[in-house]
């Protein structure tokens, strides 16, 4: 299985908007994914192919010498097979080469799955936002990776 990481274009965002729907009990709109890719000069999306098929996403904001990560999902049959490690790597590798030395994120404290994956990628839990997740006031983990 060969993993190709690019930027996202715009007509990668039915793919990735699909994904979104099937990853997440609240997702983004179409039009709010459109709008980061399309206008929002402060983010950058990348996507996960293989054999030409969108197969997971990474959203992040960058603001000064932070990124904040705003989604990160992987196809559900794609799911367990390294996807979401190819996108992390990409994006700590971005920071890296343009001096963010800083990136946050929030994770359900629930998603243990997501929680082991950005501990073996460095970040470490700083925090909590209660309720954060208002579709069922689920707690927020804050994690950081700081250099």
């Amino acid at each position: 299985m060969r993993v190709t990481i690019r930027q996202m274009e715009s007509k990668d965002i039915n793919e990735v908007y699909e994904i979104e729907k099937e990853s997440f009990s609240t997702p983004w709109s179409y039009e709010a994914l459109k709008k980061e890719v399309e206008e929002n000069l402060l983010a950058l999306y990348i996507v996960a192919e293989i054999e030409e098929k969108v197969v997971g996403y990474l959203g992040m904001w960058k603001i000064m010498d932070e990124a904040h990560i705003t989604n990160i999902a992987v196809k559900k049959e794609y799911r367990g097979q390294g996807i979401g490690d190819y996108l992390m790597l990409a994006i700590i590798d971005y920071c890296d080469k343009h001096n963010i030395p800083n990136i946050t994120l929030e994770v359900r404290k629930s998603n243990q799955v997501a929680i082991n994956l950005y501990k073996k990628h460095g970040f470490t839990e700083c925090g909590i936002r209660p309720k954060y997740y208002t579709d069922e006031n689920e707690d927020a983990l804050i994690m950081w990776r700081r250099k």
